[in-house]
């Protein structure tokens, strides 16, 4: 095959690739993206010793594969994962500055509607106690940031074909669909006894293309992205202390 002929069947495959990508994300209600860089270096949360030893995603992709890896995270490798069978789960607790255009009523909503989130996903693997213990984990997480939806242009954007056409061309080149929420959150998994982090992670999630989501309200994508990232947790954290080893 001649050069420049593999260089357009490389092109017609990239080509190929992000427009499967689109296709994907369309189909989805809320899709991973890349972390902000300013908590890429910064974790409010996690603080400056824990921020320092994430690694981003070693598969990173414009749409979420399915595989539950945060866009950021670390996994201590001297953990015992099998020890544990319940877990704490500690209030969510929202870190988004005093910048943040979240009033504090929405701040208190989504940071208990992110608790009962993870409740229901875990609750489900695990027995949740209020006790420290042996056997327990303590699951702790922080909201960093959340963007709100634009809902009537997000309607419009996804329900009228010439619009809807655009709005996938937007994708295409950006990534992410036009007037979608985002929320971005950082968390950590602690043996409740020792305080030991066993695992630590950062992740960004914007609202997907799926058109049953075009009425969204304004945190409406913001609480997907939680409830994705509830049952990511649950769903690994379940893996791995039956014995499947951590990724």
């Amino acid at each position: 095959m001649k050069t420049s002929e593999r260089n357009r069947s490389a092109r017609l495959t990239r080509v190929a690739g992000v427009a499967l990508a689109a296709v994907v994300a369309g189909c989805s209600t809320t899709q991973q993206v890349k972390v902000s860089e300013s908590r890429a270096t910064y974790c409010p949360f996690l603080g400056p010793t824990t921020c320092a030893k994430l690694t981003p995603n070693a598969t990173p992709g414009r749409f979420d594969s399915g595989s539950g890896l945060a866009g950021l995270r670390y996994i201590n490798p001297d953990a015992h994962w099998t020890k544990y069978r319940k877990v704490i789960i500690a209030p969510v607790s929202f870190w988004g500055g005093d910048d943040s255009k979240i009033s504090p009523a929405d701040q208190v909503a989504l940071t208990n509607f992110f608790t009962q989130a993870l409740y229901d996903a875990l609750s489900k693997k695990f027995e949740v106690v209020n006790k420290p213990g042996p056997d327990v984990m303590e699951i702790q997480v922080a909201v960093d940031e959340i963007g709100k939806a634009t809902p009537v242009l997000r309607s419009v954007s996804m329900v009228i074909p010439q619009a809807r056409a655009l709005s996938t061309l937007g994708y295409l080149a950006t990534g992410t669909y036009a007037f979608v929420g985002s929320a971005q959150a950082e968390g950590k998994v602690t043996d409740s006894v020792t305080g030991q982090i066993l695992v630590a992670a950062v992740d960004r999630r914007v609202g997907g293309g799926n058109i049953e989501n075009a009425a969204q309200w304004q945190l409406g994508d913001a609480e997907n992205a939680m409830r994705a990232w509830s049952e990511q947790a649950a769903n690994k954290l379940s893996a791995w202390t039956s014995g499947t080893p951590p990724s």
